[in-house]
């Protein structure tokens, strides 16, 4: 069975560098983990741009619910996600400092993240990941079904997951980074639900090639 590290080395080889998150700052790709729960990111693309370049903590709190609601409105879910934005925007607030500057321990970060209402593990992830340029190994749909597929006995929990890929990877924020996105365009490109195995970079290491 393939290696992460190796795993990673041949995606990279055919993907590159593909510089996620796609985000002006570290606001905005906060922001953007909330705005991409259980929706596309071409519908996140659409929310943000209707803040007109102006998406920032002083510009979300100026606004009343309605207008916040109605510039996300593209993301879908607008009214859960206006509330949990203002929630993940008092909670930055109240580190008093950018990401970049904060000194808390990835733990007690991940921690006080999870306890904010609407924030899952897998967002905690993005923010600590994207927003903070903290080594926590962000878990999603794609990242699983692509494992499964190259014969990984992945745990059920998603913690126990993360805690196997993180073992196995370099502890880079560049590659937590970077093989997160290139296993992202993997399953957009090879490993959808209906796999495209025609000129698949993984088709001499996959088990369950042509499935």
């Amino acid at each position: 069975m393939i290696s992460l590290p190796e795993l990673y080395a041949l995606l990279y080889a055919r993907y590159g560098d593909l510089g996620w998150w796609p985000a002006a700052d570290a606001y905005e790709m906060c922001v953007g983990a909330i705005l991409t729960q259980n929706t596309s990111w071409n519908s996140v693309e659409k929310a943000i741009a209707n803040f007109g370049g102006r998406l920032s903590p002083d510009h979300v709190r100026s606004l009343s619910d309605e207008e916040l609601t109605d510039i996300i409105r593209p993301s879908g879910f607008f009214n859960q996600k206006a509330q949990r934005i203002r929630t993940l925007t008092a909670w930055l607030d109240s580190l008093g400092c950018l990401p970049a500057d904060c000194t808390l321990p990835t733990a007690e970060l991940r921690k006080q993240l999870l306890a904010l209402k609407g924030v899952g593990r897998e967002t905690a992830d993005s923010i600590l990941v994207y927003a903070f340029g903290r080594l926590s190994f962000v878990v999603d749909a794609y990242t699983r079904r692509l494992l499964s597929r190259l014969g990984y006995d992945l745990p059920d929990d998603y913690d126990d997951i993360r805690r196997m890929i993180e073992a196995s990877v370099e502890p880079d924020i560049y590659i937590y980074n970077n093989f997160h996105a290139v296993i992202v365009e993997q399953c957009k490109q090879h490993c959808l639900k209906k796999p495209r195995c025609e000129g698949c970079p993984l088709d001499e290491h996959c088990p369950r090639n042509g499935l």
